[in-house]
């Protein structure tokens, strides 16, 4: 079972799928609550393992960083310091990862690819009513950082408050140039072959401004191809169901060792 949180401006909602070990949706829903707080994703979780006893584990997108399952930052305070992996995992008896919605999204994308050889891609999303954030892969490889921090860019020193960045970014005046800044910083630290773009506050027609902001900084050599990814979610769920199906194979392959 796949569940994706996320937040609103008004309300917040949970995306959940049950899908067989071939990543197969099974089935899919959707519910809003203005409240998402661990009580609220254990309901769900119980309900569908009420329905789907077969269930082995469970994987939990969250907007936020997630460092030994516990969310340490996220746009929904009710989840801040919740361990939601291991209540979960000893209340259900089932494998549980918390992820990044970021990192299951970036990784998703980098899967969908097909690459050849290991790349390095990354992905900026900027969202209403939320600060944004980025999905990095490394090589081949999701970088999440010694206490799962990587990516959180609406941390990069901006000289402004979290409150102005996040008023700047919901003002289509500023709004290219303050993205252009997180771009820039990723492409000078990361140098990724492909930034894709996402989130609601992103046009299609802010790809090329945006690419000609970065270019007052990066030399034209070094400029990643810039696109904008307009079904994150397609990436989020698959990212997010490869993942938890390959928490569950890790899992199995210790409990055969063990025997």
């Amino acid at each position: 079972a796949c569940l994706i949180v996320k937040a609103g401006v008004n309300s917040h909602s949970l995306h959940y799928t049950v899908a067989n070990l071939d990543g197969e949706p099974i089935e899919q829903g959707y519910e809003e609550n203005k409240r998402m707080d661990a009580e609220a994703i254990d309901a769900r979780i119980a309900e569908l393992l009420s329905r789907y006893p077969r269930i082995r584990a469970v994987g939990i997108g969250i907007p936020g960083a997630v460092h030994q399952g516990i969310v340490h930052v996220s746009d929904i305070r009710e989840l801040i310091n919740a361990p939601l992996e291991s209540s979960i995992r000893e209340k259900h008896g089932v494998e549980v990862i918390v992820e990044n919605d970021m990192n299951s999204t970036v990784y998703g994308f980098y899967r969908k690819q097909g690459y050849e050889e290991e790349k390095s891609v990354a992905i900026a999303t900027f969202i209403e009513g939320s600060l944004p954030g980025a999905g990095l892969m490394l090589e081949g490889h999701i970088h999440r950082g010694s206490t799962r921090f990587a990516g959180e860019i609406a941390f990069l020193p901006f000289g402004m408050s979290l409150d102005e960045q996040m008023r700047q970014l919901h003002n289509r005046n500023s709004f290219h140039s303050l993205a252009a800044r997180s771009v820039t910083s990723l492409i000078a630290v990361v140098n990724p072959e492909t930034i894709a773009l996402t989130g609601n506050l992103v046009q299609p027609e802010d790809i090329e401004l945006i690419r000609q902001e970065c270019l007052k900084d990066i030399p034209e050599m070094h400029m990643p191809q810039l696109v904008l990814l307009e079904r994150p979610d397609e990436d989020y769920l698959h990212g997010l169901t490869s993942m938890t199906l390959e928490s569950l194979a890790y899992s199995l392959q210790l409990v055969e060792k063990r025997r």
